[in-house]
């Protein structure tokens, strides 16, 4: 063996930094990372199971691998779809060529897998049904082998107790488990000494997160540094978000201004249909009040189209919303049923209705987008390089939105206040201000 590991990641921001654990698991045992899965000892894909195209794209990941991967490599399949019932047991039958099968509650034994698995050459096939002795807070506290540049992900929480109808990550992330509030804050503070620039907290529902009798909010103020360093999290349910959290923003000087609020649907009846316990009047009121105490802030939001049932009408408001609202950014989806899930159980709509509703729904966002960034022309952002190439500089403004510039003396890392010359779409372009 070479101990070369090679890691392909499914879905989340939850799973990216999952796979970062792994790769700490694996580092701490003097593997190291190689981008070609020809080169690799160790194999590992991290699934994700939240669309059932992510579950078709693993399985054409592993017939190729399967030509590809050399004699001897040991390939690793966990994360979410397998944690569904059953899974693990098809995935086995399916594609004997895997060693070992885990879920998301083992991911922190995936060296002693190894080492069983090269000990005895029999398979390992173990999905726990929930934490045990060193479970998902194994995996969290191993060294992660980050990968992320100047952003480090930040586990707040585990789980989620949501159930929304379309949604299988609760029956495979398991019920909420709140981290204690000091090892979050002793985190912060390690990847800030370490040189990190953005935290970006971590939880399928940061508002719902709960220690003792500290709150989310509670929670954002202890990490209210003097450093000079942008605090993001996701990600946020509109049922949990609050007044004192608008207020926050408004006040704090490391709380990025941008916020993400995913509300799916712009019809009640869908909305209650789908189990999220809020009304379209109840959502705008809560972006009113972000609004009104930070004027500039940058929203974004997941909207879901062709639930089951959705008609014409119930569409038709969900373009309203977007068009009431104005993201600067929207993520669109075309609802992809989950077997587990009630929704699965519901009258289904047709693809081409749940295509032409989307194209209908980005082309409104589109003109948004561009309407919103050329309202930003010759306005001045600080933006966060977070990457450059050459003099080209590419970062993020408070808002998110994206911006290059041209810089010889700038740096990854460093904040930068630029001023917009140009918007294509809801991309910036702009120049350095020199004070």
């Amino acid at each position: 063996m070479n101990n070369r590991y090679h890691i392909q990641t499914y879905g989340c921001q939850m799973n990216v930094h999952e796979s970062e654990k792994i790769a700490g698991i694996l580092e701490a045992r003097g593997f190291t990372s190689c981008d070609d899965v020809s080169d690799a000892d160790i194999i590992v894909l991290n699934t994700c199971c939240v669309r059932e195209t992510a579950e078709t794209k693993v399985y054409g990941h592993l017939g190729r691998i399967k030509s590809q991967k050399k004699n001897g490599a040991i390939l690793i399949v966990g994360g979410c779809m397998t944690q569904q019932d059953g899974a693990a047991e098809r995935l086995a039958k399916r594609c004997p060529f895997v060693d070992i099968i885990v879920g998301t509650f083992n991911q922190s034994q995936i060296g002693e897998y190894i080492d069983e698995f090269l000990h005895t050459g029999s398979r390992v096939i173990d999905i726990w049904k929930s934490e045990k002795d060193g479970g998902a807070q194994g995996v969290h506290k191993s060294v992660a082998a980050r990968t992320s540049g100047i952003n480090a992900w930040v586990n707040i929480m585990y789980g989620c107790n949501n159930f929304c109808t379309y949604c299988i990550v609760p029956y495979v992330r398991g019920r909420e488990r709140c981290r204690p509030i000091d090892e979050i804050i002793a985190d912060v503070e390690a990847l800030l000494k370490s040189g990190y620039k953005q935290i970006t907290l971590l939880g399928q529902n940061v508002n719902s997160y709960k220690y003792q009798d500290k709150t989310f909010v509670d929670l954002l103020k202890m990490l209210e540094f003097d450093n000079k360093y942008r605090l993001k999290f996701m990600t946020s349910h509109p049922k949990d978000i609050s007044l004192e959290l608008a207020e926050l923003f408004a006040t704090s000087k490391v709380l990025s201004k941008n916020l993400h609020l995913p509300v799916q649907s712009g019809s009640d009846r869908i909305l209650q249909a789908m189990n999220r316990h809020y009304t379209r009047d109840q959502y705008f009121q809560k972006i009113s009040a972000f609004r009104a105490l930070v004027p500039d802030i940058g929203l974004s939001s997941d909207v879901m189209v062709g639930f089951p049932t959705e008609t014409e009408e119930d569409f038709l408001q969900t373009i309203d919303l977007v068009e009431k609202v104005r993201y600067n950014n929207l993520f669109m989806f075309i609802y992809s049923r989950r077997s587990g899930t009630p929704a699965d159980k519901m009258p289904q709509l047709d693809y081409t209705t749940k295509q032409q509703r989307i194209d209908r729904l980005i082309k409104h966002q589109f003109e948004i987008s561009k309407q919103i960034a050329s309202e930003w022309v010759g306005r001045t952002v600080e933006v966060l390089i977070s990457e450059k190439n050459g003099s080209k500089c590419f970062g993020k403004a408070q808002n998110d939105a994206a911006v290059s510039f041209e810089s010889e003396s700038a740096n990854v890392g460093d904040f930068v206040n630029i001023k917009i010359t140009s918007a294509k779409n809801a991309n910036y372009k702009g120049e350095v201000v020199y004070e």
